[in-house]
């Protein structure tokens, strides 16, 4: 089964072409980071305007890469929710229509269970696979994600952590009451002065910074202690209050705090502050690298260990990353540094599948198309659609 997916819920416009929902013939991303970088963040109106000059670019190239006409296509995905409106709207109309102009069946999908079906995708070995009726008709495959297992979805507006015992059933265990962990590091990153996106902007920072203590010999040690809010007797999180505190903090450090033992030079001038109408501070120099470790610590920190909690009060046998935090360096090995010693597997997908795509659209489809779900042709979009939590 070939399935065509597309995605617009933001600033990506993405087309895919999938093979029983996990190998990936062709999947094309036209970003728009550069356009937004400059706002410091996404403006859903240039977004939508850019959507619509893109998505039919990105399908014809993903037809040329999978070497794949209309007549090979089975069926069509689009992403419906959650995200911005006018981006979703544009995605989702192109898809309804190419669905009904070729007599193709239709499905909606969410955005947050494709993330979660990124997990599912492998690079196809040969671009030119002939299609295998007996695999199509399998539910699973040699490689795929074991149930019963724990997902962790963190991107820029989501932050849950779900137990998921088969396809399409999702327990919701705990989820962020205020700030999403991508939201928090895109906004430090702003205080910063970093750039944006916030995420790869902290994580490269804070490795310079940590690179540069090895070179000069130096422990590495941040010197910069972030609180957590371990929000005690549940799988809730709290950011809101860590930004808050490196606001505060990087507002009133305007030195080194350890005398004979210098930071590395490089820092930038704390007098760039650009977020929250935050008057920063004036004088001295900031680390700004060891800052942003800091920071990633503490979010990595509470992470981890409630989703090691979770896969030992749950005995899962392993548990996947989803969204565009996923793609941190740094919680990859300290999840690791939680689950080997349990025996569950930690699995996330390669960093081209953590962000935006449409091929985690096309996987996410084919367990329901599999099923015989298929979508009306006046489906709408969603933009605060959430995973369908069942209740236990």
């Amino acid at each position: 089964m070939l399935v065509l997916g597309i995605e617009s819920s933001c600033d990506e416009t993405g087309a895919a072409i999938i093979k029983d929902g996990r190998y990936v013939l062709a999947n094309v991303v036209a970003s728009q980071t550069e356009i937004h970088e400059r706002y410091g963040g996404v403006v859903p109106e240039v977004a939508s305007r850019q959507q619509l000059a893109a998505v039919l670019p990105v399908i014809e190239t993903a037809l040329q890469q999978a070497h794949c006409c209309w007549e090979d296509i089975d069926a069509v995905a689009a992403t419906y929710g959650p995200g911005l409106a006018g981006s979703l709207l544009v995605g989702l109309t192109v898809g309804k229509s190419l669905a009904l102009a070729r007599d193709l069946p239709f499905l909606g999908v969410n955005h947050l269970e494709a993330h979660i079906y990124a997990n599912w995708l492998r690079l196809a070995p040969d671009a030119d696979l002939q299609i295998d009726a007996s695999e199509a008709e399998s539910a699973y495959l040699p490689g795929d994600p074991l149930f019963p297992l724990i997902c962790l979805v963190v991107s820029g507006a989501h932050s849950e952590l779900v137990l998921m015992r088969d396809h399409t059933d999702y327990l919701l265990l705990g989820r962020t009451r205020d700030d999403a962990a991508g939201e928090a590091f895109d906004k430090v990153a702003r205080i910063l002065g970093l750039g944006y996106p916030g995420g790869p902007a902290i994580q490269q920072a804070a490795r310079l910074a940590e690179e540069e203590l090895r070179q000069q010999r130096l422990p590495v040690r941040n010197p910069y202690r972030l609180p957590r809010a371990w929000l005690r007797g549940t799988y809730d999180f709290s950011f809101s209050g860590l930004k808050t505190a490196m606001l505060h903090l990087a507002e009133g450090l305007v030195a080194d705090q350890q005398p004979g033992r210098p930071l590395p030079s490089g820092g930038r001038q704390v007098s760039r502050y650009t977020a929250m109408g935050s008057e920063a501070a004036k004088r001295g120099q900031v680390h700004i690298g060891l800052l942003a470790a800091g920071f990633q610590e503490a979010i990595v920190d509470v992470l981890a260990v409630k989703t090691r909690m979770a896969a030992q009060e749950y005995h899962v046998r392993q548990v996947l990353l989803a969204g565009g935090v996923a793609a941190n360096v740094a919680l990859r090995a300290r999840l690791e540094e939680e689950l080997t010693p349990l025996g569950v597997q930690l699995q996330y997908p390669p960093i081209a599948f953590c962000t935006d795509n449409a091929a985690m659209v096309a996987a996410a489809a084919f367990f329901h198309l599999l099923r015989g779900e298929r979508h009306d042709l006046d489906l709408d979009v969603e933009p605060n659609l959430s995973l369908p939590f069942r209740q236990e």
